[in-house]
C-alpha cells in the first residue's frame, strides 16, 4: 500500500481514494434508482429502525434491544424481497456502464438477439398506422425491441409472429378488438406479440396528466433499452418513451427522425465502438 499523505493519525493512500470514489459512485446510482419512488420512503423507515436499534442498544435496553436485533438481522433479505424491482434496476444499469456489456463475448452469448432492429424494418407502415390511430383517438402501444427480445414481455401476451402491416396495427388496437389492451412488440422485424403488460413506472416525479399507458411505456424503458410508441387515447397526440424520458406530441416528421436516429443511426454508432474496440 504506498501511501498518498498522513492527515493526523489517518493514513490516506491511493487505495483509499479509489474506495471512497467506488462508494460514491454506487450511492450516485443508488440515489438515481430511488428518487422520486416510493423506495425513498422504505429506506427511510429501515434507516429510523437501525437508529432506533443503536440508540437503545447503547442505552441497555435488553427487551428492545433483542426485539429490533431480531429484525435487523433478517434485514438483509427483508430488503432484497422489498427492493427487488429497485435492485434489478441498478443491475441493468451497471450492465449497460461497464465494457463487458460491449464485449465480444457479448456478441457470441446475445448475437441472434443483438439486432432485433437491424437493416429491414420498414417503419412507414408502423408511423402510418400511429397516425390515422390518432386521428380516430384510439390508444396504442407499441414497442421497439434492440438489444433484446423483450421474450419474458412478449410471454405476457398472444404470441404472433406477423409481419409489421398497417392494416394488421389498426386492427389490433381497435377498441372492439380482444387484442387492443396491451402492448405490441416488434422485433427482428416482426410483429412478435400483443395484448403484452408492460411494467408501470413508479417515478412519482412523471407529470400528473400522464395515464396508465404512458407510465408503461416508460416503465419498460427504465429497465431496458427498448424504444415504445405511445398513442394518446384521449388526445391523439403521439409520444416516445427513451431510455425512461418521455417525448411529447410528435408530428409525423420529427416522429420518423427520431425513431430512425435511435433505432438506426445510435445502434451504427455502437456497431463502430465495438469495431474500434476489437481492432485495438
Amino acid at each position: 500500500m504506498t501511501l498518498l499523505y498522513k492527515i493526523g493519525f489517518l493514513e490516506i493512500s491511493w487505495i483509499d481514494i479509489l474506495d471512497i470514489l467506488l462508494v460514491s459512485f454506487l450511492l450516485y446510482q443508488l440515489y438515481k434508482l430511488l428518487k422520486g419512488s416510493i423506495a425513498v420512503k422504505i429506506f427511510l423507515g429501515f434507516l429510523s429502525i437501525y437508529l432506533i436499534y443503536l440508540v437503545v442498544k447503547a442505552a441497555k435496553m435488553e427487551l428492545l434491544t433483542a426485539i429490533l436485533g431480531q429484525f435487523i438481522g433478517v434485514g438483509v433479505i427483508a430488503a432484497l424481497i422489498l427492493f427487488q424491482q429497485e435492485i434489478r434496476k441498478f443491475l441493468i444499469i451497471i450492465g449497460k456502464t461497464t465494457a463487458f456489456n460491449k464485449s465480444f463475448l457479448k456478441g457470441l452469448l446475445w448475437k441472434k438477439s443483438s439486432q432485433p432492429n437491424s437493416d429491414g424494418l420498414n417503419l412507414n407502415p408502423v408511423i402510418e398506422s400511429a397516425k390515422i390511430l390518432g386521428g380516430t383517438n384510439t390508444g396504442a402501444l407499441i414497442v421497439f425491441a434492440k438489444s433484446s427480445e423483450l421474450k419474458f414481455y412478449a410471454e405476457s401476451g398472444d404470441l404472433m409472429d406477423a409481419l409489421i402491416s398497417k392494416r394488421l396495427l389498426i386492427a389490433i388496437f381497435q377498441k372492439n378488438s380482444p387484442l387492443h389492451d396491451g402492448a405490441v412488440i416488434i422485433a427482428n422485424n416482426r410483429i412478435k406479440a400483443a395484448r403484452c403488460i408492460l411494467p408501470v413506472s413508479e417515478n412519482t416525479d412523471l407529470p400528473a396528466h400522464l395515464g396508465l399507458r404512458h407510465r408503461a411505456a416508460i416503465g419498460l424503458t427504465e429497465v431496458t433499452d427498448s424504444i415504445v410508441l405511445i398513442v394518446s387515447e384521449e388526445t391523439g397526440q403521439i409520444s416516445l418513451a427513451i431510455n425512461g424520458k418521455i417525448h411529447t406530441n410528435l408530428s409525423k416528421s420529427e416522429l420518423k427522425q427520431k425513431l430512425h436516429y435511435y433505432l438506426f443511426e445510435d445502434e451504427e454508432k455502437i456497431k463502430e465502438g465495438e469495431k474500434e474496440e476489437i481492432e485495438n
